[in-house]
């Protein structure tokens, strides 16, 4: 019985195990078994991969494998297994206590990460914590040598014989500043050692292409005894030091745990587990290849098992010069979708767990909705997940007291039969699926429905109601997957697999259009099958920095030679024979001035001698993002080869079901195949099904819907409308548009509301990624400065992505103005231009783009795009000036203008609109970057398009009426959601509130609110006067701040639309700082008055504590003009900068995060430096900032930039003298500051202080210092508590 191949994936609820037997009487020459068991059952087993070997080998031999001895490995000549251990340590935060080793001035650089925060209305914002326990800065630096902003930082000379200079492995110039000093480094980290932390990550500046600082360190940890010892420079040497250093304290985290458990796995077997030579233990990377035991490190295991189902349904269903495939991976927990079109997609930075990862990871996109996810009914929606009830307690089902899930929703529709399905459960592992519980469970649960609706439903049409939901969801990342790449989903067929995928995939096929399902017979343990065909994989990659180019070639083609020289002999060091190694070679493009690169595959047809990348980056480019730069260099940011060992299961494997089905003889499956008849739930209620059972059908068979075909580890709902065929090795699903769903009614239905509400959100998301893709700039690109939403045709908001908060409410009072301005003048065709504040603007760079959604000739909906624009003229570079006084002076100011009319985009009015205009007034400049600016109107003009191609879609699928009642039901959803939060703030605070406070230049914001406890509307009294300066808000800023308070306050996820405004009356008086003067100036209100308006009306509901009340927006840059006023190559830069978050009655403030009105990214400082002539010397936390309390504020930053050329600086902020307040006893959080550090000629420093709004000329060695504000604490301090505690709750960093 030697020779046995076990493959196991272990998931989050259940691990999947099969055995390959060899078998003589079999035509591949082997038989399977199939195992499947409860991937945490503590009290029958410790390990479920080691017991679903067992078990495999129990079943194989016919003899006993006792679970007190080690287990028998004569028979076993392979074990691959995907596992979720090093995933599950992220999520759970269990981990290998760790150091991380990082470039002085950069402790706290991983915490900041890029300023976001993961969910913009929560209050208590929940960001995962940094991975390791400790830090030691080094004091070392290194910094590259000219820059790419400009042609003049490009052809910068190079000293002579200077030791400090060094070319790099790119091939470009650095300056080391300054070695590290190893004594005292050895000090430093001894002292980390002696309190127990055995595994360190190391992460330099710039480390991606001069390693040997980290390498100098790496020899010094390993003298002192370090076990683990992780390299930034060797793990992923590509530039971005935040994904690079998060990439490199996860593996310090995850490696030692992943060593450990596979220490766990081997010691309950025999010797032979770890002799190569008897068994090959190998493990599925996330990248889709697997790995020896030796080589499997944490950081490229995060998606380890959802990679092998890849692998599974790619070489399984996809056919050469068919269609493309889908892959619904539908498990216990969660959901992941892929696509497969002959070549494996993949990424190179994710986020998991809140952690980002620096790794080539097969596309995977996973959605919170699994068997196990949870069902739950709130404000008058049916929500799935995203919490799950995982393996243990599991659904209500399992028989451990767990809650409501979608299995149980399966279970109760009849789409699950406790017969069929595997007897697991219960004390003794033997018990079936609960079927009493969960009937229980669902009629409470739709008593408590009733209790809050005028109509009476029953449980199974909640329990339907919450299936359909969790199908909307799932189809939603399928559709961002294709649609968002420029693919049609209908054009694609659906490989399902997963435990209960087969249960969804025909209503799923039919929401997204698709004709072809295709189940593979080892679907619900495809990860484990796909494990059996994998193949071998090892990567080498190295970075560079030259064009692409003729003069280029040569030396990239000797590197990936050299390279793939390297990673074939680490696979013939495994026993891979030369001819069964393939490689593939990949650069890393982008086109200068862009951040967003494409790792380009060689073409396979191209010539050894010519290596078209150019050709094929250009292709690839146009695809994924509908626009080419033809007049922009191509630049290689990596080198990279992929060395394939080619399995011999999987070489050659060619599926053959496509082929099969052309030339299938097909015939009814005959009645006496009927194994029995269930009542099963379908869209027109109980209907007699029959069962049938996989094992008993034959080839040819077909099965007309309504039916449920049953396997071991499986169930197969068929609707009706659908035909399921068997052929050899799947059943394949046509699905049938005739006769899938009732018509759906203008009549209320809570389903098909939350159903919508996905819909109409994923319309708005869609048009955001349309425009990040199509965008040229850094701001829309890179920064996320963009919104996008859906309007009815009345104006009103029915949908807004979760983007920019300060465009919340803003945008539908411009697109409302518009609808009054231009009354019947709106055609087909026309799109519309604004950012004037007296139309519904916020500040002028925000520019917005609405084009109305023709029905029938008549308007039905109209769609905008909001997007930050670098420059658009104006007095100061960046279009964001300190001192101005009148609109004119921060730029272009359009109150309507059609872009595009008739559809002809009218290029050349715009250009005299951004460059003429502004131009007229003394002092000023028309914009900067018109190139950028005309680019990006283009992309917003494409995602307004995508918007009403969707729309579109939605109307012919249900109808213009339904679409446009329910459009009305969401906002009414929103409404009763306010109205019910401000019944409670008037119960527990009282009907009138007050809050006022200051902005620096003593103008105050006065706010009071009434509320009639009794229906829940409330009246917003807004006064302050209006300002001589730029800290006016357009009323349209006011409208934002308060939909975003309200949303905050309901504290659940809800519809955000015009109905939250609704119970709201506003009343801001004429003329005054919230409603200012058609002429005055509001750059500042959009990003210092706005946030100050959040903290006013958050004291008045005394939510929480202030936040730092502030953007602090910078912006440096030098003039296109140069001496005589002659042109000259120059360039911009505008970044916002976090701060503290406010405490409040149950949580802490964050540190170092952006706040309310904004959630704008930061530049990494490897991309800073790269692109501009600074230098940054220090970026983290200021401690003490946060206000104590009973819970803490947030801590602000410290961003220290020094410049290394002459050029314009300026800087916009508040809170530079009233601190932000706390609450309840909580102390204020500590006011910003900024400085400004002359060099004098004698090689001294003044130290100035430059005030809140400020711009001046800066010179070679000046420095910049921002400390922005603190949030404020909430409650008294603990006598024992003292400010300045380290916000992250680690040991204090070491210096060296």
């Amino acid at each position: 019985m030697a020779g046995i191949r076990i493959c196991i994936d272990r998931g989050g609820t259940f691990t999947d195990c099969i055995g390959f037997i060899p078998d003589t009487t079999q035509p591949s020459g082997y038989r399977s078994v199939v195992v499947k068991l409860l991937s945490v059952d503590p009290q029958n087993y410790d390990d479920a991969p080691r017991e679903g070997v067992r078990r495999i080998l129990e079943l194989a031999t016919g003899k006993p494998q006792p679970r007190d001895k080690p287990v028998d490995t004569s028979n076993i000549s392979v074990i691959r297994m995907g596992t979720t251990v090093a995933t599950n340590a992220l999520l759970e935060r269990k981990g290998e206590p760790s150091a991380l080793i990082i470039t002085k001035g950069f402790k706290d650089l991983l915490h900041i990460g890029n300023q976001s925060r993961p969910k913009i209305f929560d209050l208590a914002i929940n960001a995962p914590e940094v991975l390791y326990d400790h830090v030691v800065e080094v004091g070392e630096r290194v910094t590259l040598v000219g820059y790419s902003a400009s042609q003049r930082g490009m052809n910068v000379k190079i000293p002579e014989n200077d030791p400090a200079y060094v070319k790099s492995i790119t091939g470009e110039w650095v300056r080391v500043l300054r070695k590290p000093d190893l004594k005292n480094v050895e000090a430093a980290l001894t002292a980390v050692y002696n309190q127990g932390i055995r595994s360190v990550a190391v992460c330099f500046m710039h480390s991606y292409t001069y390693p040997e600082h980290e390498k100098s360190i790496e020899t010094l940890c390993k003298s002192i005894g370090f076990t683990n010892i992780t390299l930034s420079s060797t793990i992923m040497p590509m530039i971005k030091i935040v994904p690079r250093g998060t990439s490199a304290t996860a593996d310090a985290y995850l490696t030692p745990c992943i060593q450990r458990y596979l220490e766990g796995f081997f010691s309950g077997f025999d010797d032979g587990i770890r002799d190569p030579e008897k068994v090959k233990v190998e493990f599925m990377q996330s990248d889709g290849g697997l790995a020896t035991a030796d080589a499997f490190s944490g950081f490229r295991a995060i998606l380890s098992g959802p990679a092998g189902g890849v692998v599974g349904y790619a070489l399984t269903s996809w056919e050469k010069g068919g269609e493309a495939v889908i892959g619904f991976d539908m498990g216990g927990t969660s959901t992941d979708v892929s696509r497969f079109d002959g070549h494996y997609e993949h990424v190179y930075e994710t986020t998991t767990a809140g952690v980002t990862i620096q790794a080539p990871q097969l596309d995977i996109n996973t959605v919170a909705a699994g068997g196990g996810s949870r069902l739950f009914f709130r404000n008058g929606l049916f929500v799935v997940g995203p919490e799950s009830a995982g393996a243990d307690p599991g659904p209500t089902c399992y028989r451990k007291g767990g809650p409501l899930t979608i299995t149980d929703a399966n279970l109760f529709l009849g789409r699950l039969i406790p017969d069929f399905f595997p007897k697991i459960f219960g004390k003794s592992e033997r018990e079936a699926l609960d079927f009493e519980a969960t009937r229980r469970a669902f009629e409470s649960l739709t008593e408590e429905i009733n209790a809050q609706t005028s109509d009476r439903v029953t449980p199974d049409e909640v329990a339907y109601g919450f299936v359909k939901v969790a199908n909307e969801s799932m189809c939603r990342p399928i559709r961002a997957l294709t649609q968002a790449k420029g693919y049609d989903t209908k054009h694609h067929d659906l490989a399902c697999f997963g435990g209960a995928g087969g249960q969804h995939a025909c209503a799923m096929a039919r929401s997204l259009g698709i004709r072809k399902i295709l189940i593979h017979k080892y679907s619900s343990i495809l990860s484990a099958y796909g494990l059996s065909l994998a193949d071998v994989v090892h990567e080498e990659q190295e970075p560079s920095a030259v064009v692409l180019s003729a003069e280029t070639l040569p030396g990239l083609m000797e590197r990936s030679a050299a390279l793939t020289e390297s990673g074939t002999k680490a696979l013939i060091r495994q026993g891979f024979q030369p001819d069964r190694i393939a490689t593939e070679v990949y650069l890393n493009l982008r086109y200068h001035g862009t951040d967003t690169a494409i790792m380009t595959l060689k073409p396979a047809d191209a010539e050894t001698e010519t290596w078209d990348f150019a050709g094929a980056f250009v292709q690839k480019h146009r695809q994924e993002f509908g626009f080419t730069l033809p007049d922009r260099d191509i630049l290689v940011d990596d080198i990279r080869v992929r060395c394939i060992g080619r399995s011999l299961e999987g070489e050659g494997y060619k599926t053959r079901v496509h082929e099969e089905l052309r030339t299938l003889q097909r015939c009814a499956v005959r009645e006496d195949k009927v194994a029995r008849v269930e009542k099963v739930y379908w869209d027109d209620g109980r209907v007699d099904t029959p069962v049938y059972l996989l094992g008993n059908l034959e080839v040819g068979e077909v099965v007309d819907g309504p039916a449920l075909i049953i396997d071991a580890n499986a169930t197969i709902a068929v609707e009706k409308g659908c035909k399921a065929i068997v052929t050899t090795e799947h059943v394949v699903i046509e699905v049938d548009d005739a006769g899938e769903k009732k018509k759906l009614g203008t009549e209320l239905d809570p389903i098909q509301l939350s159903i919508f509400a996905h819909r109409f959100m994923g319309i708005a998301e869609q048009m955001g990624r349309t425009l990040q893709k199509t965008s040229i700039s850094t701001n829309i690109k890179e920064r996320l400065d963009f919104s996008c939403a859906l309007f009815g045709p009345d104006g009103g908001l029915v949908a807004n992505a979760p983007h920019i908060p300060v465009h919340l409410g803003s945008m539908q009072e411009a697109v409302r103005w518009q609808m009054k301005h231009l009354k019947g003048d709106l055609k087909e065709g026309d799109v519309i231009l604004t950012n004037h504040p007296a139309a519904g603007g916020s500040h002028l760079p925000d520019i917005t783009v609405i084009t109305p959604v023709f029905n029938k000739g008549k308007i039905v909906f109209f769609v905008a795009s909001r997007g930050h624009h670098a420059d658009i003229g104006g007095m100061q570079p960046g279009s964001m000036p300190p001192a101005s006084r009148e609109l004119y002076q921060e730029g272009a100011a359009v109150k309507s203008f059609k872009l595009v009319e008739a559809g002809r985009f009218n290029e050349e009015g715009i250009t005299r609109i951004l460059v003429e205009e502004p131009a007229r007034y003394e002092g000023c400049s028309g914009t900067r970057c018109l190139k950028d600016n005309i680019s990006d109107l283009k992309a917003q003009v494409a995602a307004n398009h995508k918007g009403i191609t969707l729309v579109g879609q939605l109307i012919e699928e249900y109808g213009l009426e339904v679409v446009q009642a329910y459009m009305q039901y969401i906002r009414e959803n929103a409404e009763v959601a306010v109205r019910d939060v401000l019944k409670k703030v008037a119960e527990k605070h009282g009907s009138r509130l007050h809050a006022v406070d200051y902005m620096d230049d003593g103008s105050p914001i006065e706010l009071r609110v009434d509320i009639n406890g009794e229906d829940g509307s409330a009246l917003f009294d807004f006064e302050g006067p209006e300002v001589y300066g730029n800290t006016n808000a357009p009323r349209a800023v006011a409208y934002s701040a308060i939909i975003y308070c309200l949303r905050c306050l309901v504290a659940q996820d809800m519809p955000l639309n015009q109905g939250a405004l609704a119970p709201v009356t506003i009343k801001i008086p004429d003329k005054c700082m919230l409603s200012p003067s058609d002429t005055a100036a509001v750059v500042g209100g959009n990003v210092l008055t706005s946030q100050r308006l959040c903290d006013v009306i958050l004291k008045a509901f005394r939510a929480c504590a202030a936040s730092q009340g502030d953007c602090n927006n910078f912006t440096f840059g030098m003039d296109g003009k140069g001496e005589g006023g002659k042109l000259v190559d120059g360039f911009g830069y505008y970044e916002t900068i976090a701060g503290g978050s406010g405490a409040g009655p149950t949580w802490e403030g964050r540190s170092g995060v952006h706040t309310h009105m904004t959630n704008t990214r930061i530049t990494d400082p490897e991309i800073f430096e790269r692109r501009y002539p600074v230098l940054l010397r220090e970026f983290g936390l200021r401690a003490g900032s946060g206000g104590a309390g009973l819970h803490k504020g947030g801590e602000g930053c410290v961003r220290e930039i020094e410049f290394l050329e002459t050029m314009h600086i300026s800087m916009l902020s508040e809170r530079r003298v009233f601190r932000p307040y706390g609450l309840e006893g909580g102390n204020d959080g500590q006011s910003g500051r900024n400085l400004l550090i002359r060099v004098d000629g004698n090689g001294g420093e003044r130290v100035l202080n430059f005030g809140g709004k400020n711009a001046t000329v800066v010179h070679p060695g000046d420095r910049f210092r921002i400390e922005t504000p603190g949030g404020g604490g909430w409650g008294k301090a603990h006598p024992a508590a003292k400010e300045g505690a380290d916000p992250m709750g680690k040991a204090a960093p070491q210096h060296c």
